[in-house]
């Protein structure tokens, strides 16, 4: 289906883009108003951000899941870049994840084990970042170049996060271009995913007082 054009009084429309854009609209708005499917938010968005994206590229888009991210792709690039931002984002919520609303929003959400806080948050980002950092940026950048496809993957990423204390919030949109810029790098959403997975793990750890 890549490069399929339509017509419609006399615009062209690229069908994949459509159904790109239609996917990564509809999907966030039916988690967002809480449509259960297993009974745990985290395994519906493994089916709602990973499953219905992949059946799409394989059942409908007929082309290879890597074409969309979802390979190791290269693992020195991606795995250096996880360990400079990690390392890097430690230091900075050491502090940041100790200021009252931050510690206001986690305290209440938090798991009590860390355990279950590491493992729910992992399983919760996976299908996340597939949907950003694969599907959608893989996608976009055919048609509209790399640049402008990791511009426009994190403004919906970014959105998304309303509601979130406002620091955090004003900082995703860098955070998804830059999570955007990574993944294209090292051409894998699974890289963004690990640092992902840290990054919120660390913050919900420090926030709510489990470690540190």
């Amino acid at each position: 289906m890549s490069g399929k054009i339509i017509t419609i009084g006399g615009v062209e429309f690229d069908l994949q883009i459509i159904i790109v854009i239609i996917i990564g609209t509809v999907i966030p708005m039916l988690d967002w108003y809480g449509h259960n499917l297993t009974g745990t938010k985290a395994y519906d968005r493994i089916i709602w951000y990973f499953i219905i994206p992949m059946l799409t590229i394989v059942l409908l888009f007929r082309e290879p899941v890597a074409d969309f991210g979802f390979q190791i792709g290269n693992w020195r690039v991606g795995l250096i870049w996880t360990a400079v931002v990690c390392a890097a984002m430690a230091v900075i919520l050491y502090f940041v994840a100790r200021t009252p609303a931050m510690q206001a929003y986690y305290q209440a959400r938090a798991p009590e084990s860390v355990l279950r806080l590491i493992y729910i948050t992992g399983v919760d980002l996976f299908g996340w970042e597939f949907l950003w950092r694969g599907f959608m940026l893989f996608a976009f950048a055919r048609a509209f170049g790399p640049g402008a496809a990791i511009l426009l993957q994190a403004v919906p990423f970014a959105l998304l996060h309303l509601g979130k204390p406002e620091m955090e919030t004003l900082t995703t949109l860098f955070g998804g271009i830059g999570f955007g810029f990574i993944a294209w790098q090292s051409q894998s959403f699974f890289y963004p995913f690990l640092i992902h997975w840290f990054v919120a793990s660390f913050t919900m750890l420090i926030a709510s007082g489990k470690i540190f």
